[in-house]
């Protein structure tokens, strides 16, 4: 068990893990999740982790076919600016390798914001705490375990 589902289980949410073999040369880690399971790219999430301009750190999660726009983060976190968080950083504020970073069960709780688009699901998928392996979950749930907020920000 992560400590994703973990989160998940305390909190007596209706979810399903997904296990798949990742492959180590793999470019982009979501875009392989969703072919894997044969998901659209649409409902497979990406948790990317930004560094806002007073120097906190906030999560955006975004469909892996998509970009994260930093302007739109920013925006919607509060910030002037917004900019891709150092991998050390993001290692150790939520406790996971890049590629597995799920956005629950982080050490530290961050801002998060989800992209709008999860709305458009019914359930959607993010990582559950490392590389090959996914928890599906409504995107209301979702917003509830993170205390996020629902905004526009991927291109």
């Amino acid at each position: 068990m992560t400590p994703a589902i973990n989160q998940a289980k305390k909190n007596k949410i209706v979810h399903t893990v997904h296990e798949y073999s990742h492959d180590e040369s793999s470019e982009s880690y979501g875009l392989e999740a969703a072919e894997k399971m044969g998901v659209p790219e649409e409902r497979v999430f990406k948790t990317l982790v930004v560094t806002l301009d007073n120097k906190e750190l906030a999560v955006g999660i975004i469909p892996v076919s998509s970009m994260l726009s930093m302007k739109l983060i920013s925006k919607a976190a509060g910030a002037k600016k917004a900019a891709m968080a150092d991998k050390s950083d993001v290692e150790r504020s939520t406790g996971y390798v890049l590629g597995g970073v799920s956005p629950l069960g982080q050490k530290k709780r961050l801002k998060t914001i989800i992209d709008l688009s999860a709305k458009h699901y019914s359930t959607i998928y993010v990582s559950a705490g490392r590389r090959g392996l996914e928890i599906e979950l409504g995107p209301d749930d979702l917003v509830k375990l993170t205390n996020g907020a629902l905004a526009e920000i991927s291109q």
